[in-house]
């Protein structure tokens, strides 16, 4: 089986409850067969748009041997180094592919000066812009990251005399303004099935390409997803995705937060995919499952918060469980190509026992709409509460304020988690030059004893951002921001990268505190490498 699945405790009873209506209603046969009314009459005409994954592998087989042909012709002209402009599913799918291969692939999904002069200028071990080829996804071609990386890779490559249409390559739906701009300017591209979400596109174009061109065996992981394609198809009891979905969205009450553990498997990053493809297509209309990535050692192992369930990706399920013993926890195993595939059917299907469009995100355009309005309007940004140790606080709530320090802040803020609560870090930096920042989120739970969720803005904006805002409000949130000298103009566009990323953040927040009253607090590290450690401190 390319696919295992281990369940016991509390979480095999909710399956064993669950499956039954599961399989007497043909939700399985019934995607498979790509019936858009099992999601009720509100979501059929999304659904009826979005169901083209289900044929990914089909439809992909064909571009293996375009894909593979390009690669040859790059390497052929030294062109070894590739880098990914994309966000959400049109990034995070590529990522894992890549890593889990072990083949380096540049992703850039951040507006963060430093990050896209980083990914332009390359290394002296991976190359430079010299043998940079540039893969820009994106389903609308409006995405304003990928846009904007876009421009900046065309000026570097027309600075160094290089023609920017023979080193980059378009990823989009056919007949979206970047298929047919880049066309007309004579760029490569390689059109993706519209009947796709992003989400759902790791077997399709957005994820083969890069992946491909990077040098991955995409044949090999195309035949690990058709592997499991009867199984998931198939209205039974052994269904490991109608398995998965019960497990994850069935029981009452409902744990509507699954902690993600990787813990000694082969494949690299794929809580953080999950975490995208759950938080975006369930957190909407006030309910949702919110996908917590976490360590083999994270402090939510020890304090167990009620409404969490436990999901650890192991090598071998059954064996796993036999030799280490983890009771009510959901252990998973397979290739990678049967993680994608089950992991789509069963977020599909908790969508529908959930009651919502698992197709849609209603709530995502808000903080870009806020961010294109404090471009447009240019305002003076606020002053801080108070700034104090070369780091400036601002709230939400004055109250929040009040201590005077930044550990007071934080413990106003963590105070303000209601029991079924978690808590969001969310970071605007450079994530090369303050990786470290990510090692905040296990103090703060250690701190709290509650689930805590970390993001890299604006990366996160296309995956948690949807629950933030249109999953249950019992969120806080914790803005990073950094003061830096390094900027970077965007070619034909008003703004630069440092201004798009401030307004991203601002207005993210504009909206979580405004249009859902929900606390947040935004601290600005103006010496960021001097003033990480004070943070620590602080959030211990």
């Amino acid at each position: 089986m390319s696919f295992d699945i281990h369940l016991t405790g509390r979480v095999k009873s909710v399956v064993h409850d669950t499956l039954p209506r599961l399989i007497d209603e043909l939700v399985a046969s019934g995607i498979t067969a790509g019936d858009a009314s099992l999601w009720g009459p509100d979501a059929e005409a999304d659904a009826s748009q979005r169901l083209g994954w289900v044929q990914a592998v089909s439809v992909s087989k064909p571009l293996v041997a375009e894909i593979e042909a390009l690669r040859a012709e790059l390497v052929g002209k030294g062109v070894t180094r590739v880098v990914l402009a994309g966000m959400g599913g049109s990034s995070l799918a590529p990522e894992v592919i890549a890593q889990t291969s072990g083949v380096p692939l540049v992703i850039l999904d951040s507006t963060a000066p430093g990050q896209v002069l980083a990914a332009i200028d390359g290394d002296t071990e991976g190359g430079g812009p010299e043998q940079t080829v540039l893969v820009v996804s994106s389903k609308s071609g409006s995405t304003v990251e990928t846009d904007s990386a876009k421009r900046a890779f065309e000026a570097a490559f027309r600075d160094l005399g290089i023609d920017p249409t023979e080193r980059i390559v378009v990823v989009t739906d056919p007949g979206s303004p970047l298929d047919q701009a880049a066309r007309a300017e004579g760029y490569r591209v390689f059109n993706a099935d519209p009947d796709v979400g992003g989400r759902y596109s790791a077997l399709t174009a957005f994820g083969l390409v890069p992946s491909g061109l990077a040098g991955v065996d995409i044949s090999e992981l195309l035949e690990e997803a058709e592997a499991t394609l009867l199984e998931v198809a198939i209205d039974s009891p052994d269904n490991p995705a109608l398995v998965l979905a019960a497990a994850i969205a069935g029981g009452e009450p409902r744990r509507d937060k699954l902690g993600l553990i990787t813990d000694g498997t082969h494949i690299i990053g794929l809580p953080d995919w999950i975490e995208q493809l759950v938080a975006e297509s369930t957190g909407k209309d006030g309910t949702g499952i919110l996908p917590v990535v976490l360590l083999p050692v994270s402090p939510e192992l020890d304090t167990k918060p009620g409404d969490l369930q436990i999901v650890r990706f192991v090598d071998e399920a059954n064996e796993f469980h036999f030799r280490e013993r983890h009771e009510g926890e959901i252990l998973i195993s397979g290739s990678l190509g049967a993680q994608f595939v089950v992991w789509e059917y069963a977020t599909a299907i908790a969508g529908r026992m959930l009651g919502i469009n698992p197709f849609d995100q209603p709530d995502v355009e808000s903080a870009k709409v806020a961010a294109r309005g404090l471009l447009d309007a240019r305002p003076e940004q606020s002053d801080p509460a108070f700034a104090v140790d070369g780091v400036e606080v601002r709230v939400s709530d004055p109250a929040l304020a009040a201590s005077g320090t930044v550990a007071g802040v934080l413990d106003a803020l963590w105070a303000q988690v209601p029991e079924n609560g978690y808590e969001s870090i969310q970071a605007y930096v450079n994530r090369l030059s303050l990786p470290q920042l990510k090692g905040l989120r296990e103090l703060v739970a250690a701190d709290s004893g509650r689930p805590v969720t970390f993001g890299w803005g604006p990366r996160f904006l296309h995956s948690t951002g949807q629950f933030h805002k249109g999953g249950p409000a019992v969120g806080v949130f914790l803005q990073i921001l950094e003061q830096t000298d390094v900027d970077l103009e965007i070619p034909d566009r008003p703004f630069t990268f440092g201004e798009l990323i401030g307004a991203q953040a601002a207005g993210d927040a504009r909206v979580l505190a405004d249009g859902h009253g929900r606390p947040v607090v935004t601290l600005t590290l103006t010496d960021p490498q001097a003033e990480v450690l004070s943070l620590f401190e602080a959030a211990q």
